[in-house]
């Protein structure tokens, strides 16, 4: 009766999900989950409002993760359930039903399977992604507007929160360069296989010839990282000396070594203080200054790793790593993973979820090939 051999198809269902849960460490999951509802639960969680929604933003999406992998194990038993009760009852619309079940379940299972490829450092953070227009005039520039409505639409089914941060339009049409937030669990994880040069070929809208145009546009994704308003500085990092305050003309200020100079011995970075009137209050106020200079060094350390994780991306025939061709045959292909699809305009309106899950397996297949 059946075209789809359950018998097989269950227990392989099952397997895949125990892989995932080993993965997962559903064990680990739980204490997260215990933990971040103990903070929830804190009478004073809402006086940092920063932190209150990141650990609400945290709770939901472990709660979901775990939500998911239950509810799968329930439908694979109910699934069961409805194969045995289709085949006693010679049940044509119930073997239907499982059938569409089981693709469902399927799709589901490597949803979550994905999920698991995604370890790397930053792989956690809200995603960063910058387009700027390459070679190809004004069609460039349409065509990075076209990738920047893709990638809010494709957030905008997922649920996901973006923020538009910058914006620099092209002055016949289109964009020359836009930077935007998207704030999801494992934004950059996800996102950071669609860095590298994109290639658009079309009849050109803005050619009043009709010609065949090729233009490029480049996507550079970075992780968001996280800083503080200050900085904990140890003690055996900071050497402190003790003078004499002096005033104008070098007449002394009062009788007493109250001047600070604090040395952040790492960085080498020197503060020196001697406007307050006491040693106590000098030193108090040259670790807020201190604290204050390595917090910037900091970000433009941070700026540096961010630069090297997004890589040198030219927009150009070099590093191509997608193509869109509308003209003289419809097509959307990934160089790297050989994923196509055949329909450009439900691409372009966000369905990328494939392209996306593709290009994270193969990363995946290209660091088993590197160790």
């Amino acid at each position: 009766m059946a075209s789809i051999d359950f018998s097989a198809e269950i227990p392989q269902l099952r397997s895949t999900l125990s892989s995932i849960e080993q993965v997962t460490d559903i064990e680990a999951l739980d204490a997260k989950i215990a933990d971040l509802e103990q903070q929830a639960s804190a009478q004073d969680l809402w006086d940092d409002v920063d932190n209150a929604q990141k650990v609400s933003a945290a709770l939901s999406h472990a709660q979901s993760e775990r939500r998911r992998i239950s509810e799968l194990s329930s439908r694979i038993e109910d699934l069961e359930v409805m194969v045995e009760l289709a085949a006693e009852e010679d049940d044509a619309d119930t073997l239907t039903e499982a059938e569409n079940e089981l693709v469902s379940i399927h799709r589901t299972l490597d949803e979550l399977e994905v999920r698991t490829l995604l370890s790397g450092e930053y792989d956690e953070r809200d995603a960063v992604v910058t387009i700027r227009a390459g070679a190809g005039g004004v069609d460039a520039a349409d065509f990075s507007e076209m990738l920047m409505r893709m990638y809010l639409r494709w957030a905008e089914r997922h649920g996901y929160a973006t923020k538009v941060m910058d914006t620099s339009y092209a002055e016949e049409a289109g964009l020359k360069s836009v930077t935007f937030e998207v704030s999801a669990p494992f934004a950059y994880g996800t996102l950071s296989v669609e860095g590298g040069t994109h290639r658009l070929v079309r009849i050109s809208p803005f050619d009043n010839q009709g010609r065949r145009q090729t233009s490029f546009a480049a996507v550079e994704v970075i992780p968001l990282i996280e800083s503080t308003d200050s900085i904990e500085i140890p003690e055996n990092e900071l050497k402190v000396d003790v003078f004499r305050s002096s005033g104008p003309g070098g007449q002394s200020v009062n009788t007493t070594d109250s001047a600070v100079r604090m040395t952040h011995l790492p960085t080498g970075t020197v503060v020196s203080m001697q406007d307050e009137k006491s040693q106590i209050q000098n030193r108090a106020a040259a670790l807020r200054v201190m604290q204050s200079r390595l917090l910037l060094l900091k970000k433009a350390e941070e700026a540096a790793e961010r630069k090297e994780l997004a890589g040198d991306v030219k927009a150009s025939w070099g590093d191509q790593m997608r193509s869109y061709v509308l003209n003289p045959y419809q097509m959307v292909k990934d160089l790297r993973t050989e994923y196509q699809e055949g329909n450009p305009s439900s691409v372009f309106d966000g369905e990328i979820d494939e392209f996306i899950d593709a290009g994270i397996r193969w990363r995946a297949e290209q660091g088993k090939s590197q160790d």
